[in-house]
């Protein structure tokens, strides 16, 4: 079968971008009905400005299909960083070699100390990060650290700079069960313009990743677009399309997408209007990705401010991250009682926007009918050889900033008018 890389360009995008601006309003009511998106017509007329006004109708429909596929549980992780040392110059990224921040690896073992400390907050599963450096990430590195980890914590994901397939097999055989490869942005000649120098400029090489994981063996692939970089519309319809892609493709690998957003960071970058996702818009999308892919996780994450958050979590979402630190070894500098910071993270790759503890989380969940859950894989269950392990409702405010007297709400499919 062909690269998504091969695929993206014979796909009709202009004709679905333009249905995703022009849908009449009948056309997006009939598929509500219906209760799926079985095409990717129906899934750009979801995202059209005709759509918007049934955005009640389309959360309680996103909502009925996770809690058919998914129960009443969302998966928690947390990230671990393990450096911010990048050869690639990204315009928008903290990390860019250009930007004047400490550059951090930190060793293996301070690695398990850090990974301590999250397991220590009820954290079961981790994503491993790092910045795009061949010098800190490789020579067995990467797999000593997995390891490290997984003497605390039974589930390790990848975050890491696209590699061949053969440099996948020693993670996956030291313990990694997933692999999670944004894209940044599908939109080639934008791609281009945003990254500049280092490895990450090839677009169709990073494009590949998750097919080049899949065929050595990951559990899970993760793949998303950092919206604020080009148009969201254009973004949304090229994301789904490489989900539905790999879930053809990669059919023994779980999916997962995520839809994070734009935060400040080191540098200078700033979205273009014409580029912003707002809040409405944003859970229109994630809603309508829930109707097309009614069987992927949709992970959401500390980039999103907390009222959303608390939100958006019983209408689609499966993953999310919380008390999570973006600096390669920030967990050390956090007060272990509060899990706040005690210091300035200068060396983080962006600011994160929901800085509440791990247990206000899951607290929050619980108290919406939700069960956080903190494992959901072993890999005692599996054959792959590893070091011994330590066995809507509501919608509060859509719009950030929007005042009390004018909410959106979403609960028991019942939307408070803004008129």
């Amino acid at each position: 079968m062909p690269f998504f890389s091969e695929v993206l360009p014979t796909l009709p995008l202009e004709r679905w971008i333009d249905r995703a601006r022009t849908a009449r309003e009948d056309e997006a009511v009939a598929i509500l009905r219906r209760g799926r998106a079985h095409s990717m017509e129906d899934f750009a007329a979801l995202l059209s400005p005709a759509a918007t006004p049934h955005l009640e109708e389309l959360a309680a429909q996103s909502q009925k299909l996770t809690r058919h596929f998914f129960g009443n549980t969302i998966r928690m992780f947390a990230p671990i960083y393990l450096s911010n040392e990048c050869v690639n110059v990204c315009k928008y990224c903290g990390f860019s070699r250009h930007n004047a921040i400490p550059r951090i690896t930190l060793p293996a073992a301070k690695v398990e100390d850090e990974t301590k400390l999250l397991a220590a907050r009820g954290f079961r599963s981790l994503l491993i990060v790092a910045g795009e450096h061949t010098k800190y990430v490789s020579n067995g590195y990467v797999a000593d650290c997995i390891r490290r980890c997984l003497a605390h914590t039974p589930q390790v994901a990848l975050e890491l700079g696209p590699l061949e397939t053969a440099d996948y097999a020693p993670l996956v055989a030291a313990g990694a069960e997933g692999l999670v490869v944004y894209q940044e942005t599908y939109h080639e000649p934008t791609y281009r313009d945003l990254h500049t120098a280092g490895p990450k400029k090839h677009y169709a090489w990073r494009l590949d990743t998750a097919e080049r994981g899949s065929a050595v063996g990951f559990r899970r692939l993760g793949i998303g677009a950092l919206f604020g970089l080009h148009d969201w519309r254009f973004e949304a319809i090229a994301l789904a399309s490489h989900g539905r892609h790999l879930q053809k493709n990669c059919w023994s690998s779980y999916l997962t997408l995520a839809l994070p957003r734009m935060r400040p960071a080191a540098g200078s970058f700033e979205i273009k209007p014409e580029n912003e996702l707002p809040n409405r818009e944003w859970v229109q999308l994630m809603c309508a990705l829930r109707l097309l892919l009614p069987t992927a996780g949709l992970v959401l994450s500390t980039r999103e401010p907390a009222n959303l958050r608390d939100g958006v979590c019983t209408l689609g979402v499966t993953h999310m991250s919380a008390g999570s630190s973006t600096e390669p070894g920030g967990y050390s500098h956090f007060d272990e009682t509060a899990w706040t910071p005690t210091r300035e993270q200068p060396g983080e790759q962006f600011h994160i926007a929901d800085e509440r503890p791990p247990h206000t989380i899951a607290a929050m969940l619980k108290q919406k009918g939700l069960d956080p859950v903190w494992k959901d894989h072993d890999l005692a269950l599996t054959s792959i050889p590893t070091s011994p392990i330590s066995l809507t409702s509501t919608l509060t405010s859509v719009e950030e900033g929007t005042s009390p007297a004018a909410p959106l709400h979403f609960g028991n499919a019942k939307l408070k008018s803004r008129n």
